[in-house]
């Protein structure tokens, strides 16, 4: 035992964990609600979530600036259309100074366990240092990015050269004039090849499955519509709205597949206009309805994968040796550096948090992770998700739902508050009927009936991380909490005396 683990908990009413958009907008909303007895931790470094984790080469934003920012804060300085990660940071940082969360924080410290207490009806909680904290409020601010999900691979261990996820970007290894493979083309492979295949002598991209990918209108903001946002905010909430419902109307397409062949053929147009090779296009081409897998956005990874430096291999890696990776024909692709684009255990995203109920019982010993509203789980009294099961997006911004979610938090903490209770929790019966209404209506989606096989899904097809329709119908639903859906219990003389 430790040092830490013998001194007495220390005390807040509300615990946050993470400190990205999530985590700092509810510790925002808590400020600004006069609630100041709280606490954020970070595992990393600092604020940013995955905004500070993730800056490999080309990492940059897909949804437009205007809309990836909270709406209460506002940037008229957005240098881009579409913001890189050092600017995206930066905006993250400013807020945190703004609105007085930066001494609130507690960076270095990752939340290990939490466990209810069912007669103090307090939190729990141990830190990776093995400090002990108590909260009658937690929050998870936890987002589905932060854990890098590593190949599942043969001999990764084995390989004597530099191998690292994209997710941990080494700076210090220099890619110029060396052999490279990059297993994965998701999300962040199609930003950061782009970068690095001029510098390789040699550069091997492994794909197991081609994504759909339409161009990106990304740009430099002119000046003169800075000042215009600056002097005349106003404007730039016009702006947002235009880009908030142009991307709801890119959504019906999600529940209406039929409806996404015009961007079928803008894909296939842009592919055709940047691969002149046909070999290497019928490579590139997917065999799945668009919108089944995430859609991405890039002008400059299908020139990069065209260069004659560049070999796409589309028959699976098989192993990966001292010297460089074996392909599942058998072939050996000898190389200096391994890369993995392999994106995010989204099915697992709490990470080494273990988090018992009332009951003693380890919350992912369930059967599948669902939420009410993505929010609240029943046996989980005053532990609020942020980002939770079936909140997630392919079409807008995830601030907006973000936003939403702290929303009703906070409008259950002024509930409490009211009848003087102590804990609120959601009914069994209220999250089971949830839960079917949701997968009942992702049923017939393109992300299940698309033909294609994605980390949406979990091992046993079921989605639990996307949001099925249009954002606003989730905001309509998050507005106002239905309180006959949660039970509620009074003050223990514990949370009275700690008050």
């Amino acid at each position: 035992m430790t040092a830490a683990q013998t001194l007495p908990p220390t005390h807040h009413d509300v615990v946050i964990i993470g400190g990205g958009f999530a985590g700092l907008c509810m510790a925002i909303a808590l400020k600004q609600a006069g609630r100041h007895n709280f606490v954020v931790f970070e595992k990393d470094q600092g604020v940013g979530g995955t905004w500070r984790a993730n800056h490999y080469p080309g990492a940059a934003c897909d949804v437009p600036s205007n809309m990836y920012s909270f709406s209460f804060e506002p940037n008229p300085n957005w240098s881009r259309m579409y913001s890189e990660q050092a600017e995206i940071l930066g905006y993250i940082e400013h807020c945190s100074r703004k609105y007085g969360i930066t001494p609130h924080m507690r960076c270095g410290e990752e939340v290990r366990d939490l466990r209810w207490d069912q007669a103090e009806q307090l939190w729990h909680i141990t830190l990776s240092s093995g400090a002990p904290y108590t909260a009658r409020i937690v929050v998870s601010g936890v987002g589905g990015l932060s854990r890098p999900a590593l190949p599942k691979v043969k001999g990764l261990e084995r390989f004597g050269g530099d191998l690292f996820h994209s997710a941990h970007w080494n700076h210090d290894v220099d890619l110029t004039g060396k052999r490279v493979a990059v297993i994965g083309t998701g999300a962040s492979a199609i930003q950061f090849i782009p970068q690095i295949a001029p510098k390789a002598a040699e550069l091997v991209v492994f794909q197991r499955t081609p994504p759909w990918i339409v161009p990106k209108p990304d740009g430099q903001i002119p000046s003169t519509l800075k000042s215009v946002f600056k002097a005349l905010p106003a404007a730039q909430r016009l702006a947002r709205d235009g880009v908030y419902w142009s991307s709801e109307t890119f959504g019906l397409g999600f529940v209406h597949p039929n409806l996404m062949k015009p961007i079928t053929a803008l894909a296939q147009w842009h592919l055709q206009r940047q691969v002149s090779n046909p070999e290497l296009r019928a490579k590139l081409t997917p065999n799945y309805t668009i919108g089944c897998k995430r859609v991405l956005f890039s002008n400059n990874y299908y020139p990069a994968l065209a260069r004659d430096n560049v070999n796409v291999v589309t028959s699976g890696v098989r192993e990966i040796d001292e010297t460089g990776v074996i392909d599942s024909n058998g072939q050996h692709h000898a190389v200096d550096v391994v890369i993995c684009g392999t994106g995010f255990d989204v099915q697992n995203p709490l990470g080494v948090l273990q988090v018992l109920d009332q009951d003693g019982q380890e919350i992912r010993t369930r059967q599948g992770m669902s939420a009410y509203l993505g929010i609240s789980m029943p046996k989980l009294p005053n532990l609020f998700f942020l980002l939770g099961p079936n909140t997630g997006l392919g079409h807008n911004s995830i601030i907006f739902m973000i936003e939403a979610q702290v929303n009703y938090a906070m409008h259950c903490l002024e509930e409490m508050d009211k009848r003087k209770a102590g804990a609120i929790c959601v009914t069994t019966q209220a999250e089971q009927d949830y839960n079917a209404e949701i997968q009942r209506q992702l049923k017939n989606m393109v992300w299940t009936a698309g033909g294609c096989t994605s980390w949406y899904l979990d091992e046993h097809g079921n989605n639990n991380t996307l949001w099925p329709g249009f954002t606003w119908k989730y905001w309509l639903k998050t507005r106002r909490p239905n309180f006959a859906h949660f039970e509620f219990s009074p003050l223990t003389t514990r949370q009275t005396m700690l008050a």
